[in-house]
C-alpha cells in the first residue's frame, strides 16, 4: 500500500485523499486515493472514518473481470427493451 508520505511533494491536487469506493452490485469496498467530491462518510477496516462513493459496477461485479454474466439494471431499461420488443413483436 503507497502511503502519502511516500508521494512526490506538489504534485497532486490539495484535495486528493483516501475515498471508500463500494460496489452496492456486490457489496465489494475499495479504499483508493482520490480527488472526487462526496457528502456521504464510512469507517474503512482500520477503524477511520473516509469519505465514500457508491458505484453500481466495479472489477467485483463486472463481467469481464468475473466471468459471470449477468443482467444489471439499475434504471430499468431492461424492462423498457422487454415491452419495445413486445410491441414490435405484436405490430408483424
Amino acid at each position: 500500500m503507497v502511503l502519502f508520505s511516500d508521494m512526490k511533494k506538489d504534485i497532486h491536487p490539495a484535495d486528493y485523499r483516501q475515498v471508500i469506493f463500494e460496489d452496492v452490485t456486490s457489496g465489494k469496498r475499495f479504499l483508493i486515493g482520490s480527488t472526487i467530491s462526496t457528502e456521504k462518510t464510512d469507517k474503512w477496516e482500520d477503524k477511520k472514518e473516509y469519505p465514500l462513493v457508491q458505484i453500481e459496477i466495479s472489477s467485483a461485479s463486472h463481467p469481464f473481470y468475473t466471468g459471470q454474466s449477468k443482467t444489471i439494471d439499475t434504471a430499468g431499461r431492461v424492462e423498457k427493451f422487454k415491452t419495445r420488443l413486445s410491441k414490435a413483436k405484436g405490430k408483424k
